[in-house]
């Protein structure tokens, strides 16, 4: 005889209910098992698949290209060697490396920010040396008319690297991405670089040109150093999630910075040797070159100089700083020479 009182009321512990038989039967022949133990095989297949897909795959595809000994594979000869670096350090990151700053989350590098960051402080060394090619070193005493191929590519060297073919904030409708604009913008440089080595388009070779081509770099790089400082200053902590983005942001743009620099020397040879600052040009050249290639397997932003952990923030900006003095150095004596 059923005990009534002891029945639990109805809705405060509901029964499992019972999965169909057509249902069931439906799972088995596609999973060919219970359907409970093929949920957990799904499952455990994903969790493999993102393993591979972002873990190791993403990291196959992830590479910080510092090569100091990098040298463009298709130069135009007659040319600025300058320009000539600047189209190929943009032509490898689009289209060697492939651009990852635009990645959509399900691609293999989304989650994966040390390469975009790099790849981003280049384009902005780029982008800042062609606007000086534009206004200075492209136009007879900088009075001239502006450069059309000069100015198109210092225009798409500065659109927005992070943006893909749909960016759903702006439009509904499919836009350029920044890869595309960027190989537009190298086909822009290897033209303006092609009339140069025909003798149809202006590359000023005087040291006033050259002067204040580093006066405006060497501000571009000292502004990073001042922000470098301020972060530095109020995050002190050994383990920082954002130091590496700055940390690697700032070593994209002083390894592009150091390889036109070292380019641009070669077309201004004359004017520093003639200028007596051959030896400070080098002394810069070598500062830039070691502040690029620090390469930490963690970046620390120790709290302290008694510390024992590293601060590489800080040594990277020791390396920049030495560097705008010493290319603070090569403007002055140039600017009283000419």
């Amino acid at each position: 005889m059923t005990d009534i009182a002891n029945r639990p009321e109805p809705g405060l512990y509901p029964l499992p209910v019972p999965m169909p038989g057509r249902l069931r039967r439906i799972l088995r022949r596609i999973f060919g098992t219970r359907p409970s133990t093929a949920i957990r095989r799904s499952l455990a297949m994903l969790a493999v698949f993102a393993i591979a897909w972002w873990g190791v795959l993403g990291t196959l595809m992830h590479r910080i290209d510092a090569d100091p000994g990098f040298a463009p594979p298709r130069a135009v000869e007659g040319g600025s060697h300058a320009v000539n670096m600047a189209a190929a350090l943009v032509e490898r990151e689009v289209d060697t490396h492939r651009w990852s700053v635009n990645d959509p989350w399900f691609f293999p590098t989304a989650f994966l920010d040390n390469m975009p960051n790099f790849q981003q402080g280049m384009m902005r060394a780029v982008s800042r040396f062609s606007i000086e090619l534009m206004d200075q070193i492209g136009r007879t005493r900088g009075t001239s008319a502006i450069d059309p191929d000069l100015e198109r590519a210092a225009g798409l060297l500065q659109f927005p690297g992070d943006v893909w073919f749909l960016d759903l904030e702006k439009s509904w409708m499919p836009v350029v991405p920044a890869d595309v604009q960027y190989r537009a913008a190298v086909r822009a440089l290897d033209a303006y670089n092609a009339r140069v080595a025909a003798g149809g388009a202006v590359f000023e070779r005087r040291a006033d040109v050259l002067a204040q081509t580093l006066a405006r770099l060497g501000a571009d790089l000292n502004g990073r150093a001042a922000l470098l400082d301020r972060h530095v200053q109020r995050n002190r902590r050994t383990i920082d999630t954002t130091a590496d983005d700055l940390f690697y942001f700032n070593k994209g743009m002083l390894y592009a910075y150091y390889m036109l620099l070292r380019e641009l020397g070669r077309d201004f040879e004359p004017v520093l040797g003639a200028g007596g600052v051959a030896s400070v040009w080098n002394q810069a050249l070598a500062s830039l070159g070691k502040a690029a290639q620090l390469q930490p397997l963690v970046v620390l932003n120790a709290p302290g100089d008694d510390s024992v952990f590293a601060n590489h923030l800080f040594l990277q900006g020791f390396y920049m700083k030495r560097a705008i003095m010493q290319l603070d150095e090569v403007v002055r004596v140039l600017a009283v020479r000419s």
